[in-house]
């Protein structure tokens, strides 16, 4: 009896189905100082945490679960109405403990290994995002310290600059934007530092700045135009 099948059924194959295709990226640190530990960390049935790659200081990738699978990454997570992430991603862990710059060899390396992505599932540039971004109450990773912009640059996330955005309108409701980039808003702290963190690599809690809410209408405008 083929695997996933109910006992009692009788198997009648048609040819009419496909793969589960994935549409978002989550990205992830590990939080460990090497890839060996990450490897045993991710590989432990009982920790049951899982990525489809790791993702090494030196650029060296690992694939631990076949693109199709389900892989254990992203938990208790939501993003512009979809709240089962694990389900709809593809999880890659980037080897830092969360408190180092991202190194030159990793960050190529997971473009490269982005950009075969793309080209096999056509996932939208607006749907690379952080654990952080997809969890705001609980995750932070990939830290503040996550080269974003390069990442846009190439295609991979949305972006805008600083000294681009035009100033956000009188009565900017950054609530309700936050929520429409595809922030879970039930905590709104939690959102404006999960987009503050992303956006403006910083840490900071409290209210958006001017600067901020003008780069929080931009990155709207771009997603409704994607």
């Amino acid at each position: 009896m083929p695997r996933g099948s109910t006992e009692g059924a009788i198997w009648y194959p048609s040819p009419n189905f496909d793969q589960r295709r994935p549409n978002f990226v989550i990205l992830h640190h590990t939080t460990n100082d090497n890839a060996a530990r990450a490897l045993r960390t991710l590989s432990d049935p009982r920790r049951e945490v899982s990525a489809h790659y790791l993702i090494g200081r030196d650029g060296t990738t690992y694939q631990l679960v076949d693109e199709i699978s389900r892989a254990w990454h992203a938990g208790e997570s939501w993003w512009g109405g979809v709240a089962d992430l694990n389900s709809a991603s593809l999880g890659i862990e980037l080897d830092n403990t969360g408190d180092e710059e991202f190194g030159e060899a990793q960050i190529d390396a997971l473009l490269v290994l982005l950009g075969r992505l793309r080209a096999r599932y056509r996932i939208p540039a607006a749907n690379i995002l952080g654990h952080g971004d997809i969890a705001p109450t609980r995750k932070i990773d990939p830290s503040h310290r996550f080269p974003w912009n390069r990442l846009a640059a190439g295609g991979f996330g949305l972006w805008c600059d600083s000294s681009s955005p035009d100033p956000a309108p009188e009565g900017f409701d950054s609530t309700l934007a936050l929520q429409a980039l595809g922030y879970d808003v039930s905590s709104p702290d939690a959102a404006r530092q999960a987009f503050r963190r992303h956006f403006a690599a910083s840490d900071e809690n409290g209210e958006l700045s001017a600067d901020e809410l003008a780069r929080l209408l931009c990155l709207v405008r771009k997603k409704g135009r994607r």
